[in-house]
């Protein structure tokens, strides 16, 4: 049986080394020489430990191929289900990643505790005894879930033969080796050798895998991009420490949309879902206060209120400063510019900071009516009504712009007890008896008009 071969390639023009080397001597390009399998033992792998391998696939006619619907795992959690689009599927792989401690190891054991098929974690990173302490307080009860402490992906492979698991979880991917590469735990040439042979399996065998990502200061899943090239769907758990709530969101998704969004409430026993995000997105305090305005979004399938507080006061240094927190800083300036040039409203010497409550970050243009209307507000001193909130986009010329499934914003705004709703004149609004007042406006000009004189 031949044996496993490596080489030395380049991942900027692909030169071929026999051994490692700093700079590539062709592109001249540092630190992109990486160790790569040519040839592997078969011996060692993953099908050794099952008891029959798959016949090599032929080619078919693309009409000869069934089109039956694939059953999905129900993994017993809305918000995880609405984001992977109904479900685990067979075979597939899904990389999660997020900030150290935000609540990835904890969200895959509450859902691997809480399911009725035979789930195997696999932690690299944690002792069983750690594991099971965390169990005990988020799911003290399961059958169904095995914990296995191991970082060799051959050892692993071999518990999975004897356990035949149908789920697979893996906590994390940075911190298997394989024989097949004599590199450290967590290098580019690892992690993506460890990703095939677990792609193979998954694939071969179907049967799901779930791999834990660490990310970077940067934000992005640490390892090579291959990575999220290779993994059908790709998650992201994010939030900030200084807020219970986590946001599970989708960046990519070969099974379903990437516009779902699922929210959680970190507690001492765990993560809780949040069925209805918007009641808890909004504040419930009972003074008026200037600065503060209520927008209705859309996330994936899901309408929110969200609430967005701005502040404007004189510039006390020389260069006035623009500060958005979840919020696109670039899009706060258009829209300063807007009033500025189009209302003739003077802010250019004025600090301004913009702040979406909760913790979340949108990007819905639907936001922006509800931007302006709130940075009116705090430049006025002047409070929003209450029971206002606003569904529009601003455009460079101050006019009103449509949005999408208005609708489903109006009837979540009426759901909610709001009174009155500002949408563009231009919308098609297909909704006939409603409780909730429509404000329909077009220019910047008609919304100043009617709140602040």
């Amino acid at each position: 049986m031949a044996k496993t071969k490596t080489a030395f390639f380049c991942q900027n023009c692909g030169a071929q080394y026999p051994k490692w080397t700093g700079q590539c001597s062709s592109c001249k390009q540092w630190n992109t020489i990486v160790e790569e399998v040519v040839q592997k033992e078969d011996k060692k792998g993953w099908k050794n430990t099952t008891s029959s391998a798959k016949k090599a696939p032929k080619p078919l006619k693309i009409s000869e191929i069934t089109n039956e619907r694939e059953i999905r795992m129900d993994t017993r959690d809305q918000e995880f289900n609405r984001v992977l689009g109904g479900g685990i599927v067979p075979g597939s792989l899904i990389l999660l990643g997020g900030e150290p401690g935000i609540g990835k190891s904890t969200l895959l054991l509450q859902i691997a505790l809480k399911l009725p098929y035979k789930t195997l974690y696999v932690s690299g990173e944690e002792s069983q005894k750690q594991i099971k302490m965390r169990a005990d307080r988020i799911h003290p009860d399961s059958e169904s879930c095995y914990i296995l402490t191991e970082t060799k992906t051959q050892n692993i492979f071999q518990q999975i033969g004897a356990l035949e698991p149908d789920l697979v979880v893996i906590d994390s991917i940075q911190t298997l080796h394989t024989d097949y590469i004599e590199s450290a735990a967590g290098s580019i040439s690892q992690i993506r050798e460890c990703t095939a042979e677990l792609i193979k399996f998954a694939k071969e065998s179907n049967t799901p895998v779930v791999l834990v990502g660490h990310i970077t200061k940067d934000g992005t899943i640490a390892g090579p991009k291959i990575l999220e090239h290779m993994v059908d769907t790709v998650l992201q758990f994010e939030g900030d420490r200084n807020y219970v709530y986590r946001i599970l969101r989708s960046l990519k998704n070969r099974f379903g949309s990437t516009a779902e969004l699922g929210i959680y409430e970190m507690q001492g026993s765990g993560l809780r879902e949040v069925n209805n995000p918007s009641e808890v997105l909004i504040s419930k305090n009972e003074e008026d206060l200037s600065g503060t305005a209520i927008a209705a979004t859309v996330e994936g399938m899901r309408p929110l209120l969200i609430e967005i507080q701005a502040l404007v006061s004189t510039a006390v240094y020389g260069t006035p400063q623009r500060s958005a927190t979840g919020f696109n800083a670039k899009r706060l300036n258009m829209l300063l510019a807007v009033l500025e040039k189009r209302a003739g409203f003077k802010l250019g010497a004025k600090d301004v900071f913009l702040n979406i409550t909760g913790g979340i970050s949108v990007d819905d243009p639907a936001i922006d009516l509800a931007v302006v209307a709130a940075i009116l507000s705090s430049n006025a001193d002047i409070p929003i009504e209450k029971g206002t909130c606003f569904a529009a986009e601003v455009g460079l010329a101050g006019e009103i712009r449509p949005v999408q499934r208005v609708d489903q914003r109006i009837l979540e705004a009426e759901k909610l007890g709001f009174t009155t709703i500002y949408v563009s004149k231009s919308n098609k609004i297909g909704i006939k008896n409603t409780s909730i007042r429509l404000r329909l406006v077009s220019k910047i000009e008609d919304v100043v008009n009617v709140l602040f004189i």
